[in-house]
């Protein structure tokens, strides 16, 4: 079954990609959620026209990707939480607060385009996430998780 995804989806694919999926996966979850239409021949021609209007537009959009990217690579994060004596965190950290971090630094970013590789975390130290910012910018990024 063919779908247009209207939305990205992890290990799938990106916004008004073109996909084959199982049918069941389609119908059952894919198009109720929200996250795809049938690619039917209407739809495969709408999707062309798209296409060809949005390929002026990308190479902007691009360049704007790669340099938040750059920006973020260059910003040093410092996330401060709670901890006790031992380096321990009350609770733990995830992509929220990371996201909350950045746009305290002036950077805007949606926290679902963020992943903590070693989620959650729940002491002191340095860490790594990736920012996928666009389908063909992503970017590691290191921050620091700080105790009161």
């Amino acid at each position: 079954m063919e779908v247009i995804l209207k939305k990205n989806v992890d290990n799938l694919g990106y916004a008004n990609e073109m996909v084959t999926v199982k049918p069941g996966y389609g119908r059952n979850f894919l198009i109720p959620q929200g996250y795809a239409i049938l690619a039917t021949a209407s739809a495969k021609k709408a999707h062309a026209e798209i296409m060809k209007q949005k390929s002026h537009k990308e190479s902007k959009i691009l360049a704007e990707a790669q340099e938040l990217g750059a920006k973020i690579e260059a910003t040093n994060v410092k996330i401060i939480t709670k901890a006790g004596e031992k380096g321990k965190i009350f609770g733990s950290v995830n992509t929220v607060q990371l996201s909350e971090a950045l746009k305290a630094e002036g950077i805007d970013i949606d926290r679902k385009s963020l992943k903590i590789k070693e989620e959650p975390i729940r002491e002191i130290g340095s860490y790594e996430a990736t920012a996928n910012i666009h389908k063909d910018v992503k970017v590691t990024m290191t921050f620091e998780v700080v105790g009161e």
